[in-house]
Order: C-alpha cells, then sequence, then structure tokens
C-alpha cells in the first residue's frame, strides 16, 4: 500500500502566501488532472499549430449589461492545420457521460479532410492526468494518416507491462491492470454512443458485440464511483493508444497543487521546493 513520502506535508497545507504548494507525486494514474485539464491540453494544441474556435450560446435582454448575459452553452473546437483532426472541450456543453463521468475532452479523426464524418473519437473525463492526454494527441499530430492503424493490438499492453502493469490472467491478450488494482486498461465492447465510422458498429443488432474498442478507467474502492474514465472507438489506432497508455502508466513523477480526495492518500508524494 502506497503512503506519502512526507506524512508531514499534507496535500492541503498552505504555503506562506496563502497559496497552493505544489507536490511532485505518483503513481500519475491515481494523480488526476490538477484541475487543469482544459489548459494543459489546449496549451499544447496551441503549441502544435491547431486553431481554436469557441461558440457561446446564452440569452442576453435588451437592457441588460454584458456582464449579467447567462450563457447557456459553450463549446471550445481546435483544428488541425490539415483539418484531418480536431479536439473539442464538451464539459461546458452538456456532455453525455461515460462511466458516470462527464466528458471533458473528445477528440476525432477523419481520413480526408473533404469528409464531413469522423472516423473515429476518443472520450476523456476529467481527473484524466493531462500528460496522458497531451501525449495522445501529439502523438495524433505526428501521425501522418490519422486513420489507418501502424501496429496492432500487442502494443497497447506491452506499453504498460513494461511499467509494471500485469496482464489479466483470463484475457492476457485484451486486459491489464496497474500493480494496485485499481486502474485498468482492456479490449472489449465499447460504451453507447462511442462514435465510429466502422459499419460493423452501425449494423450491429442488439444482441451481437460489435468490433472492441480500448476502454481505461481508475476505481480506487472497488464499487465505488471511477476517479476518471477513457474510451477509444474501435478504429481508433493501436498505436495511438499505446502513446496514452505509456504515459498513463508512466513511472514518472508528476506535478500537482490538488490531489483528488479518493486517492490522496495513495499517493507517493514530496514536496517540488
Amino acid at each position: 500500500m502506497e503512503a506519502p513520502l512526507y506524512p508531514d506535508f499534507p496535500p492541503d497545507s498552505s504555503t506562506p502566501r496563502g497559496g497552493q504548494p505544489a507536490f511532485w507525486v505518483g503513481p500519475r494514474h491515481l494523480a488526476g488532472d490538477d484541475g487543469r485539464l482544459y489548459d494543459v491540453v489546449a496549451d499544447t494544441l496551441a503549441g502544435l499549430g491547431w486553431t481554436s474556435l469557441t461558440i457561446v450560446r446564452g440569452r442576453h435582454g435588451p437592457d441588460e449589461a454584458p456582464e449579467d448575459r447567462q450563457v447557456l452553452r459553450s463549446t471550445v473546437l481546435h483544428i488541425s492545420p490539415d483539418a484531418l483532426r480536431w479536439a473539442q472541450w464538451a464539459l461546458a456543453d452538456e456532455p453525455f457521460h461515460l462511466g458516470e463521468l462527464p466528458i471533458a475532452w473528445q477528440v476525432s479523426a477523419r481520413a480526408e479532410a473533404s469528409s464531413s464524418l469522423a472516423q473515429w473519437s476518443a472520450y476523456f473525463t476529467p481527473d484524466v492526468p493531462g500528460e496522458a492526454v497531451v501525449d495522445f494527441l501529439v502523438a495524433l499530430e505526428a501521425h501522418g494518416q490519422p486513420a489507418v492503424p501502424l501496429a496492432g493490438s500487442e502494443l497497447v499492453l506491452d506499453a504498460v507491462a513494461a511499467h509494471g502493469w500485469f496482464r489479466d490472467i483470463d484475457r492476457p491478450q485484451a486486459a491489464a491492470t496497474d500493480p494496485t488494482f485499481t486502474s485498468h486498461i482492456r479490449l472489449g465492447e465499447v460504451p453507447p454512443l462511442i462514435q465510429d465510422a466502422d459499419p460493423q458498429v452501425l449494423v450491429a443488432e442488439a444482441d451481437e458485440t460489435g468490433p472492441a474498442g480500448w476502454q481505461a478507467w481508475a476505481e480506487p474502492v472497488l464499487g465505488a464511483p471511477c476517479l476518471w474514465a477513457a474510451s477509444f472507438a474501435a478504429s481508433v489506432p493501436h498505436d495511438l493508444v499505446a502513446a496514452f497508455a505509456a504515459s498513463l502508466s508512466s513511472t514518472a513523477p508528476v506535478l500537482r497543487r490538488v490531489l483528488p480526495e479518493a486517492t490522496q492518500e495513495r499517493l507517493l508524494r514530496a514536496p517540488a521546493s
């Protein structure tokens, strides 16, 4: 069982200036998103040259001051220079849920810019470590043909096994878990509403299993709500999922000021200064 490196420095202690102290923490898959999942991903996309578009919908009365305007829905969309990839911040736009958690980021790609449909989509809820989402997007940006897989599914499990995760005894070719059995990744049936252009997904009957996609989640306490969840449509290239999995399972510590309440007692941590 993991314990704080420095028990005299609780995660909610205050600094002399009243701000939140920073900690180096691990394991990464239980460290949350530091409450900065939008900023971390959006900054990365801006650095990659992606264009951002913001759509705001609301009500504004004739005699109402601009600052009193009621915003009902807002969407931030980031588009790659070649228009083959895009990422949408969906948390403020009435998102659907994954593992009873709202979707924060939806990332999509298509084979041709002339196509109006995404070839696949991937979904990330709040508290998915921002480093893992960023590494997924960096791999996506570097992928010359984002709708074409470059490797087999074994690459995903190899990525987490290299960082000490265990393959599932019953499904060693399709599932793995971290050494504390709190975080999981598996290849299997995708949840409802996951967008994929594979025609087999569209024609599958209610009692049939369609093409399998990767799912990942953290469940700190068995039977309790998940800390985070991520879902990849069946057509997401395995090499991109492997980039996410390698980052998620990385043993390198991450910098955090806000620790998830559900996992803070499981985290190793040391003051950053």
